[in-house]
């Protein structure tokens, strides 16, 4: 468990048995009027777990806010830089690849799928520029690929910076570097908002499925 998943997840805790040992201890606001305010701590920690998980993003909200919303399944086609180390039989690219984004206000995490490896990310954040509209996605990763293609394609850590403008961007541009000495270019493009693929076959049908659609 991610340490905000477990501060939401204990904040939910404490707010839960906060709010149910009110009434065990005789304070409800049909008694007396005056207990309403006891209950304002629950009101505010239950507002902040919904804002946190969904109520950014609502229309209105979110035009005060500013936060780019990048959560979703995203097909990305990575482009290695020519000066790359890739091993004999390794993909020179165009490679097509999905990054799921799981966001929050406050929280974001990045998997992005291959057909021979998966990388997860960790330190992942989204840092607004100066007001010009653009935001930057950056995370540090860790790359595990399948055993059948240890061998040649070793686990890896890399980093990665994407270029994001405006609150609910369809594409986005991109860059990465490896601890293998590769590098190269990502352009990305939204496939839809879940983030319940589990497996590069899973997301690629999806993109299809999408793709597909008049």
């Amino acid at each position: 468990m991610s340490p905000a998943t477990t501060v939401r997840t204990t904040a939910s805790l404490l707010t839960t048995a906060y709010t149910v040992a009110l009434p065990l201890l005789g304070i409800t606001p049909t008694q007396n009027a005056k207990y309403l305010f006891a209950y304002f701590p629950s009101l505010i920690g239950y507002g902040l777990l919904v804002f946190d998980k969904w109520a950014w993003r609502w229309w209105g909200i979110h035009r005060l806010t500013g936060h780019p919303w990048v959560g979703g399944t995203w097909r990305s086609i990575l482009k290695p830089a020519p000066e790359s180390h890739i091993p004999p039989g390794g993909n020179r690219g165009p490679i097509t690849t999905y990054l799921t984004i799981e966001q929050t206000y406050w929280t974001l995490h990045a998997t992005l799928r291959t057909a021979e490896s998966m990388s997860r990310s960790n330190n992942a954040t989204i840092v607004k520029t100066d007001g010009s509209g653009i935001a930057e996605v950056r995370f540090l990763y860790e790359n595990v690929p399948r055993t059948e293609h240890q061998a040649r394609s070793p686990r890896h850590t890399g980093s990665c910076q994407l270029s994001v403008t405006g609150r609910a961007p369809r594409s986005i541009e991109g860059s990465y570097f490896t601890s293998r000495f590769t590098a190269g270019d990502m352009d990305l493009t939204l496939v839809d908002r879940s983030t319940e693929y589990g497996t590069f076959a899973e997301a690629q049908t999806a993109d299809q499925r999408a793709s597909a659609t008049p």
